[in-house]
């Protein structure tokens, strides 16, 4: 049953890992319902902020962000934040009057859920770790219903309001297995060289960075192609250092906007292990080396990559050994084409499609109870 015009607020964001799943998720609603008004609340100052315009879609920034972990001025700042996204959400609100309110994490999402739930919409919430975040375990009380990745979920949010779904993967990268001759003509490289992908997350990873830098002889020795997402900070140095391998076919990029080109010329892919990446990383079925984050709640990172290791689904690096022994693995599974091949073809069953789609319904699907509701 089609709905009368569907108003739906998506808040969230900070890191790519918030903001492509929310991307999906308002793809997915209006495709279901094509009238559907859609608005994102974001922090200011934080990718979002451009990201979501890029993708087609309005939104409103609430001054707001974390604790950092060190002792600074800026926490000072904190309560007043909050007071102020606050309101400001609730004036989002009823100025937007949604249907629903669907929270994917980060820091915009706290002020902006909590208040409409104060003010009776029904909210959604999407958590993508299996180890949930703050904002969404202080929002789980007054959520219609929370869609997570992983099984055990109960341990952390009330066990009648789960919906294992999986997480949504931009709908680019699931669309991207037959675009190979377009992606090297995109970067520039030659076909008949292997291509080795280097991604930290939107943001960029410190020691993946690092690791490739120290490399990259050793890479350009074997004849090997990379694609090398750095993030902002390290993109000059790394800019400085890829240049005079350019001719090798060496590509360097703060931020690659073209991830579903990026992953089809990819052989091989280096990445962190957070949520969003591994359900990219099995759509894509390639083989995968993961380089887990230590700065993660309750180390998920490592425990995301070892459920894909337990499976023979992808190979795991520590990040203490990245920066001496990163390089070489990947040049070993470049060349064990036979390891390549069973990696690839066991991420790929891990895979969980149309994840967006689901969260979508589930939305939906609350819109429609609580308009019979109000009847």
């Amino acid at each position: 049953m089609s709905l009368p015009e569907v108003r739906v607020i998506i808040s969230g964001g900070g890191t790519g890992g918030h903001i492509f799943p929310a991307i999906a998720i308002a793809d997915a609603i209006r495709q279901a319902e094509p009238s559907a008004r859609i608005l994102f609340v974001g922090a200011e100052g934080r990718m979002e902020m451009e990201k979501v315009p890029a993708a087609g879609y309005d939104i409103e920034g609430l001054w707001i962000s974390g604790f950092q972990r060190s002792f600074t001025v800026r926490n000072l700042l904190i309560p007043f934040k909050i007071i102020h996204s606050t309101l400001k959400a609730r004036r989002i609100i009823r100025q937007f009057r949604p249907d629903a309110a669907v929270g994917v994490g980060g820091y915009a999402s706290g002020p902006t859920i909590r208040a409409a739930a104060s003010m009776g919409i029904p909210t959604i919430l999407q958590e993508q770790n299996s180890y949930p975040g703050i904002t969404n375990k202080m929002l789980a009380g007054k959520a219609k219903k929370i869609c997570v990745a992983y099984s055990g979920m109960e341990k952390y949010f009330p066990a009648e309001k789960i919906v294992i779904t999986g997480n949504p993967v931009r709908k680019d990268i699931v669309n991207q297995k037959n675009l190979r001759d377009e992606a090297f003509q995109h970067f520039g490289l030659d076909p008949l060289k292997p291509v080795v992908l280097a991604v930290g997350g939107s943001l960029g990873a410190r020691t993946i960075n690092q690791s490739i830098l120290n490399g990259l002889k050793e890479l350009a020795g074997e004849n090997i192609q990379l694609i090398w997402q750095t993030g902002k900070l390290f993109s000059d140095q790394a800019a400085r250092s890829v240049k005079p391998f350019e001719e090798k076919g060496f590509r360097q990029l703060a931020f690659i906007s073209r991830m579903d080109l990026a992953y089809a010329a990819a052989d091989v892919v280096i990445s962190r292990a957070g949520a969003i990446a591994i359900s990219e990383l099995c759509i894509t079925a390639k083989p995968v080396i993961l380089v887990p984050s230590p700065n993660v709640a309750e180390d998920h990172q490592t425990k995301n990559a070892m459920a894909l290791v337990s499976k023979q689904a992808a190979i795991m690096v520590t990040d203490a050994e990245a920066p001496s022994g990163l390089v070489s693995k990947t040049i070993s599974l470049i060349r064990d084409k036979e390891r390549m091949n069973r990696l690839g073809h066991n991420i790929s069953l891990l895979a969980q499609q149309e994840s967006a789609q689901r969260i979508a319904g589930i939305i939906l699907e609350c819109i429609r109870v609580n308009k019979k509701s109000e009847l």
